[in-house]
């Protein structure tokens, strides 16, 4: 597959059924109560029964607005600055009580299966979508399909309310040019680059089992190398470059940004924010054979406390307004609503070449099925997960 701008990505994109820490500090925002407005009439003799046979004759069949609840909980899996400024923003515009918890991919569906019937949140807030596609296998998800959807490009959404798309981020490397250089190593743009026995130990990823960032790497090793067998003898191989395997999808980035590897397996955004933030000098570069890709997503979490805050969540999380605030906390992703300004730090995607049979559906089903495991015990060893 060629290079594509965005615009041609979105159209040929197939239907989709992806930057995690462990942070888990709960931020809240308690605006003042939601305005409300009242029509007044002239109450006069002659006008009530004009009034009153208004009233007899009315056929209207629309349903009275869902009465809101005072407080929402999001379960938040993109950068804590991004989730402390979205909670904050809608709390201001609703007046509702928001608050959030930031959790990986992983930790999110291991937190909806662990509470069942009774989970402390009402909306899931960013992250692949392959968070809200595997725990709706569960039951966890309240399908959900805000008016607002039909501004959203429809390979943007899962098609039955699952989730929904609120931006697009493209899997690559994350260099630290200065260590690169120390080391006498180009900047990898290739999977058989990261091979390098210069980049011995000096790499870093997420591991399969806690993050969605990985299993859209996993799915990209898939649809290049043809087989799960393939991909897991290329991790395997790639092992010996490894520092450090993290729970989170963009932690390894962060460490590039520090020194602490020459280069990170991260999505893009992911890089440009770290350098936005640290000032260092870090290089994005993409696979040559072809990458991945995620779509962040919102959806409605199953039994919640306040589903009807909840879907105003996702309504409100689908505007260009709302989408335009990642980039005023350095968060570059590209918006899924046509109408929002895409941030002028976005990594371009015009020279991006897609793998070949990619799509977020395989990352789904790798992440559903026993690759996570079979990691653990081929690539890893048995060794636990990071905590």
């Amino acid at each position: 597959m060629g290079r594509f701008h965005f615009s041609a990505i979105l159209l040929a994109l197939g239907v989709l059924a992806a930057a995690c820490s462990s942070d888990t500090e709960v931020a809240s925002d308690t605006s003042g109560d939601t305005a409300t407005t009242q029509a007044v009439a002239e109450d006069t003799a002659a006008d009530e029964p004009a009034a009153e046979e208004s009233a007899g004759d009315d056929t209207s069949d629309e349903e009275p607005a869902a009465e809101l609840e005072d407080e929402i909980v999001i379960l938040c899996t993109v950068a804590e600055e991004w989730c402390e400024a979205d909670t904050a923003a809608f709390a201001a515009e609703t007046g509702i009580n928001a608050e959030f918890l930031r959790l990986s991919t992983g930790e999110a569906i291991a937190r909806l299966e662990a509470e069942g019937d009774d989970p402390s949140f009402d909306v899931w807030f960013g992250g692949p979508s392959l968070g809200p596609a595997t725990a709706a296998l569960g039951g966890f998800i309240d399908p959900y399909t805000s008016p607002n959807a039909a501004d959203i490009p429809a390979d943007l959404q899962s098609g039955d309310g699952t989730w929904t798309g609120i931006y697009v981020g493209a899997l690559g490397f994350c260099s630290n040019a200065e260590y690169l250089e120390e080391l006498g190593v180009e900047p990898p743009v290739s999977y058989q680059d990261l091979l390098a026995p210069g980049l011995v130990e000096n790499i870093a990823m997420a591991d399969q089992r806690t993050s969605g960032t990985a299993a859209t790497a996993a799915a990209n090793l898939v649809a290049l190398l043809g087989s799960e067998d393939a991909a897991l003898e290329y991790l395997g191989e790639l092992d010996a470059n490894i520092f450090q395997y993290t729970r989170s999808g963009s932690a390894p980035g962060r460490m590039a940004a520090q020194g602490e590897v020459a280069a990170a397996i991260i999505f893009s955004h992911d890089c440009v924010a770290f350098e936005q933030e640290t000032g260092v000098d870090l290089h994005v570069t993409f696979p040559a054979e072809g990458t991945g890709y995620e779509v962040g997503q919102v959806s409605v979490i199953a039994n919640a406390s306040s589903p009807n805050a909840a879907r105003a969540f996702v309504d409100w999380a689908l505007t260009p307004e709302a989408q335009e605030i990642a980039a005023s906390v350095n968060q570059f992703q590209i918006p899924s609503n046509p109408a929002a300004a895409v941030p002028e730090q976005a990594v371009s995607l015009d020279d991006v070449v897609l793998a070949p049979g990619y799509t977020p559906q395989l990352a789904e089903d790798l992440r559903a099925g026993d690759f996570p495991e079979r990691f653990a015990n081929e690539v890893r060893g048995g060794a636990q997960a990071p905590e």
